[in-house]
């Protein structure tokens, strides 16, 4: 193995166990990573993001035998994470009585959002760190997240002590995150995994009741998120002058940007935050979006872009 990142890794483990910010790549997205049983860095994270304390955050951790250290699976929930882990989905779960994860991490919640990232660099940085580690995305609340290293240093430059560089993410999009109670199931954020995948899993998902009062369950559950500085305008043809368009599929050649001139889904997916970066640092007037098919990823992706529209 190239020596080089495993100094990088051995470099990151370290600034984990000091306390420091680093930036970490995932399958999903670029994350922001602190030791998750450390409040004083876990508080580092909702400072550098300008991220409300009530939100909380999904730990990162090595296998499903360290999630259940910390989580309680019921069958239903150990089925999901045997599924799909690891990659792109985070499972919400009762904490255990001795769970290792600050309560700020959990906001203060008696669940916790667990993953098991599939990322190679990210599985060696957990298994030498030996800790949970807590990493939202790397990014200022409520914009695009970071798809490769060079997102997160824009967001954050000298702030972090480290960026390890793992390359483009191959998902794209933050994890799907069910919450499992029993034998129910919740889909509480769309993600890198479609819900048809889900469902083959879990039967029909239940959705999170939009009346409730509390506090938000998982990440990406605040209505305006994933935004770009410009006005976003959905289901646009074309784009006026000082506005730039994003297009999808064959009939926009012409388009500033294309998430997929093949009309694919997934590889739109992997684009989108990039490309919404890309456009929004043309400083234009409003970013015009071509409609989104709402089949498979294409209903996250959707979800996504209506968030970065709400105004």
């Amino acid at each position: 193995m190239d020596q080089k990142p495993l100094k990088n890794v051995l470099g990151a483990v370290a600034a984990l166990a000091r306390g420091d910010l680093v930036g970490l790549p995932t399958e999903t997205v670029y994350g922001l990573g602190a030791d998750a049983t450390n409040a004083d860095a876990v508080a580092k994270i909702f400072a550098a993001k300008g991220r409300p304390h009530f939100n909380p955050l999904i730990s990162h951790v090595v296998s499903l035998e360290a999630a259940e250290a910390l989580g309680v699976f019921s069958p239903l929930a150990r089925k999901l994470a045997k599924a799909f882990w690891p990659g792109p989905l985070s499972l919400v779960v009762a904490r255990q009585p001795d769970c290792a994860v600050c309560d700020l991490a959990c906001a203060g919640l008696d669940t916790i959002a667990l993953r098991v990232p599939s990322h190679p660099l990210m599985q060696q940085v957990l298994h030498a760190f030996g800790k949970p580690v807590a990493a939202p995305s790397a990014n200022v609340s409520g914009r695009p997240s970071p798809t490769t290293a060079s997102h997160v240093l824009e967001e954050f430059g000298d702030t972090l002590t480290l960026v390890l560089d793992g390359g483009p993410s191959l998902v794209g999009l933050e994890s799907a995150v069910v919450a499992v109670t029993g034998d129910q199931a919740t889909l509480l954020r769309l993600g890198g995994l479609s819900r048809e995948a889900l469902e083959a899993v879990t039967g029909p998902l239940l959705a999170p009741d939009a009346s409730a009062k509390a506090a938000p369950a998982s990440p990406g559950m605040v209505l305006r998120h994933y935004s770009p500085r410009a006005p976003v305008r959905l289901n646009g043809s074309s784009a006026s002058s000082g506005e730039v368009m994003i297009g999808f599929g064959p009939d926009f050649d012409g388009a500033d940007f294309n998430l997929s001139p093949a009309g694919d889904v997934v590889e739109a997916a992997a684009q989108l935050f990039a490309v919404l970066r890309a456009a929004d640092a043309l400083n234009p007037s409003a970013i015009v979006i071509a409609a989104i098919p709402e089949t498979g990823l294409g209903e996250a992706i959707a979800d996504r872009l209506r968030r970065a529209a709400d105004p």
